[in-house]
Parts: structure tokens; C-alpha cells; sequence
């Protein structure tokens, strides 16, 4: 709206000197004081940017969404590339599935360790699990 009283001041300078002359006045300077816009110009102006915002914020959740989308195909083809090399390696090496159950008891165990609580575990499961896997290598060997 600032940007518009030059405007309009300069119109209005121009329309009352043409006027003036018809009558023999010559004006040196015309200056406007106060200038205010009807309710309807107001309020159009208000919807206006109102209107801005609203498509300024629908921009945003549009471009969110789809940095969403590309991050979820990201993670999704990392997640497949992930089960492939997991897939690979149990296929090429039976032992792997081995590493991975010692690797898994170590982090139970390790996580049974730091916590506060008391956990009670049968014979059988004091080392998660690993005694099975000793069978199994020595029924390899065999």
C-alpha cells in the first residue's frame, strides 16, 4: 500500500493542475496529508495476501511431501540393497548366519549387563543360544 501513494499523489497532482487551469490558478505543489482505501479495496488487498500465504504454505507441504517420498525411496532401496548382501552372504557362507546369531547375543547380553533389572535365565539360555551353535559346527565337521 506505501508503494501506491506516490502513484496515486502524482495522479492526483496531475488531474488537479489540468483542472486549476481552466479556472486561471496555477498550482506549485499538491500534497497529500492522509490517504485511506475503501473497505472493499482493504479487504481485497487482505484476501489478496492471505491468498499468498495459503499457496506459499501449500508449496511448502508439496515440496515436503515429496522430499518425504524421496527419502522413503532412499531408505527402501538401501533396505533392499541391505537383504541382498545379507541374502549373498548366508548363501555363500553358511557361517554367516552363525556371526550374525553371536553378534546379536552379544548385544542382548551386553544390554541384560547394563540395565538395573534382574533377569533370571534357565541353564539353557545363559548362553543365548550359542551352545546350539557349537553343535551344529561340530555336526559340520563330522
Amino acid at each position: 500500500m506505501g508503494a501506491l501513494v506516490p502513484a496515486v499523489s502524482r495522479e492526483i497532482r496531475k488531474i488537479l493542475t489540468e483542472r486549476a487551469k481552466n479556472f486561471n490558478i496555477a498550482l506549485d505543489d499538491v500534497s497529500i496529508t492522509s490517504l485511506s482505501f475503501g473497505k472493499e479495496f482493504t479487504h481485497a488487498i487482505e484476501a489478496k495476501q492471505v491468498a499468498a500465504q495459503e499457496a506459499e504454505r501449500a508449496k511448502f507441504i508439496v515440496e515436503k511431501a515429496e522430499q518425504d517420498k524421496k527419502s522413503a525411496i532412499i531408505r527402501a532401496q538401501g533396505e533392499a540393497k541391505s537383504a541382498e548382501l545379507i541374502g549373498n552372504a548366508i548363501a555363500n557362507n553358511p557361517a554367516f548366519v552363525a556371526f550374525r546369531q553371536i553378534e546379536a547375543a552379544r548385544e542382548i547380553a551386553h544390554t541384560i549387563a547394563a540395565s538395573n533389572n534382574k533377569v533370571f535365565l534357565d541353564s539353557g539360555d545363559l548362553l543365548l543360544g550359542l551352545q546350539s551353535l557349537k553343535m551344529l559346527n561340530n555336526n559340520n565337521k563330522k
